[in-house]
C-alpha cells in the first residue's frame, strides 16, 4: 500500500452506502474504493472460538490504521533488555537487604525497634 492509501472492512448496507468499523486515518475528500466481497468471521472460526474473532477485529482494526509491527529481532531486543534490567534491580535489592543483616537492627533509645 502506497502512502495515503488504507485499507478498512466495513458494511455494505441495503440503501448500498457502506459502514466502515473503524475511521481512517486520511484526511477529508474524494476517495475511490474497492469492495471486496468477505466472509463472515463466524464462517472463518468454528463457533465457541470468540477468542479468534476478538483477534480477528483488533487485526483488522490495526490494519485499517495502517499499523505495522514490530520485526522479531526489535522485540527481542526490547526483551532482553527488559530482562537485564530487572536482573539489576533484583540484584541490587538483593544487596540491599543483605546490607541491612550486616547493619543489624536499628537502635531506638537503645532498644531494637520493632
Amino acid at each position: 500500500m502506497s502512502a495515503g492509501e488504507v485499507e478498512a472492512a466495513g458494511t455494505l448496507t441495503a440503501d448500498g452506502t457502506v459502514r466502515l468499523d473503524q475511521k481512517p486515518n486520511l484526511a477529508p475528500g474524494r476517495v475511490t474504493v474497492v469492495l471486496r466481497h468477505e466472509r463472515e468471521p463466524a464462517e472463518v472460526h468454528p463457533p465457541g472460538q470468540a477468542f479468534f474473532r476478538l483477534m480477528d477485529e483488533i487485526w483488522a482494526g490495526q490494519k485499517a490504521r495502517g499499523f505495522v509491527a514490530r520485526a522479531a529481532d526489535e522485540v527481542q531486543t526490547e526483551h532482553q533488555r527488559l530482562q537485564a534490567e530487572a536482573e539489576e534491580e533484583i540484584e541490587a535489592a538483593i544487596r540491599l537487604q543483605e546490607e541491612s543483616r550486616r547493619a543489624g537492627p536499628i537502635l531506638d533509645g537503645g532498644r531494637a525497634a520493632r
